[in-house]
């Protein structure tokens, strides 16, 4: 379980990897616990904090779950799961990029993104063009979720504003990145772009190269968060507990995952060219 040292991704992406590729293939089981962190750095020969950053990717891609007190276990539906991270990497190895998301805040794709934006910078991967829309829910307009629980449930600005700083922070550093491969001359061609819509977003949508898409709700929680420096009870929507779908195209254009291809492209360029409006972080 040594690493390569030959490897250019950080160690504890290769952690990652490598623990990713057992779930996937039920090396470690639906339910197992896994090793302790300590046990795992000694494996891979790194320290605590590299197993601690490459077990945050698996939580973050659905794969894996903490319990306070009894350790970090394999989603029951970890093998339903999908990795986001590898299909976007495997999506910057095309000449033509194409990026649209739908959600509440992007911050998962920010983190999917930094993988095959940094290799870009190292003149690993040579994109001619890449385009990227984002389309978030707008948190200027009272929403169900998130919103205020406890004994005075309801909206609250201050829940929306929480989720809308989130959310302005993941957008306006992929917007930054990627118009910067461009200012640098290391993509020919940029366009990446974020809009709004009135609509609470219940679910999280990724579409590649308009021949992917990864697709999950959601789940609401009712949960503490500090807002002001006061612990405020709030229903969220968690994003690091959605369990993603994968469809893509296929040679039969009755196949489902051909279908769902193209009605996820019709929805999204749907909102996108009529009540969606531009939102720059």
């Amino acid at each position: 379980m040594e690493l390569d040292p030959n490897d250019p991704r950080p160690p504890y992406k290769q952690v990652a990897n490598s623990l990713r590729a057992g779930i996937l293939t039920h090396r470690f089981n639906a339910g197992e616990k896994l090793p302790s962190q300590q046990e795992l750095a000694t494996r891979y020969g790194v320290a605590r904090m590299t197993i601690q950053q490459a077990l945050k990717l698996l939580r973050d891609e659905g794969l894996i779950v903490s319990r306070v007190g009894s350790g970090v276990y394999v989603r029951d539906r970890a093998d339903q799961a999908v990795g986001l991270r590898p299909h976007i990497e495997q999506a910057f190895e095309k000449t033509r990029v194409t990026i649209d998301f739908a959600g509440l805040t992007g911050e998962t794709l920010l983190g999917a993104l930094e993988e095959p934006i940094e290799r870009i910078r190292r003149g690993r991967l040579t994109p001619e063009s890449v385009t990227i829309r984002l389309m978030l829910s707008d948190m200027s307009q009272p929403v169900a979720v998130p919103s205020r629980a406890g004994s005075e449930p309801g909206d609250d600005p201050a829940v929306r504003e929480r989720v809308a700083k989130i959310a302005s922070r993941s957008a306006g550093e992929i917007l930054e990145a990627v118009r910067e491969l461009g200012e640098l001359g290391l993509v020919q061609k940029v366009d990446v772009s974020a809009r709004v819509i009135p609509l609470p977003m219940m679910f999280k949508l990724y579409l590649l190269n308009d021949e992917e898409v990864f697709f999950g709700f959601y789940p609401v929680v009712e949960r503490e968060v500090e807002i002001s420096g006061k612990s405020v009870p709030i229903f969220d929507a968690v994003g690091k507990d959605t369990v993603l779908f994968h469809h893509s195209v296929s040679d039969d254009d009755r196949a489902t995952g051909s279908q769902y291809v193209d009605q996820a492209r019709n929805w999204f360029d749907s909102l996108w060219g009529t009540i969606a409006r531009t939102y720059e972080p």
